[in-house]
């Protein structure tokens, strides 16, 4: 596996944990409609949350969240549009970025 797929599954691994540490319940990982990905799928007080989780070993090129660009923000929607039908999910939906730099020194998770 290529060392960017590595970084990118460890970030999400810690964005569960995190999200777990702060209340929420983990529906789902790596939910895949052909192919669109939601990175993972959770809940908190009546939503359905949907997380990007994007993980950079510095913020030299810019904050990990800003490369959530349009076209992935639709390949989101669709996805949920799709995860919300055929689990006939009846909450609202929000989405949230979980932003990640790892280095070796320190870990900020936004």
């Amino acid at each position: 596996m290529a060392e960017h797929n590595d970084l990118g599954k460890l970030g999400e691994e810690i964005a569960a944990k995190h999200l777990i540490d702060k209340g929420f319940s983990i529906r789902a990982t790596n939910w895949r409609f052909g192919k669109d990905e939601i990175d993972i799928i959770a809940e908190k007080d009546n939503f359905l949350v949907i997380v990007e989780v994007k993980t950079r070993r510095s913020a030299i090129f810019g904050e990990p969240e800003i490369f959530v660009n349009a076209n992935k923000q639709r390949f989101l929607i669709r996805a949920t549009q799709v995860y919300i039908e055929k689990y006939n999910i009846e909450k609202e939906a929000r989405f949230d970025i979980v932003s990640i730099i790892l280095n070796t020194n320190t870990k900020q998770i936004n």
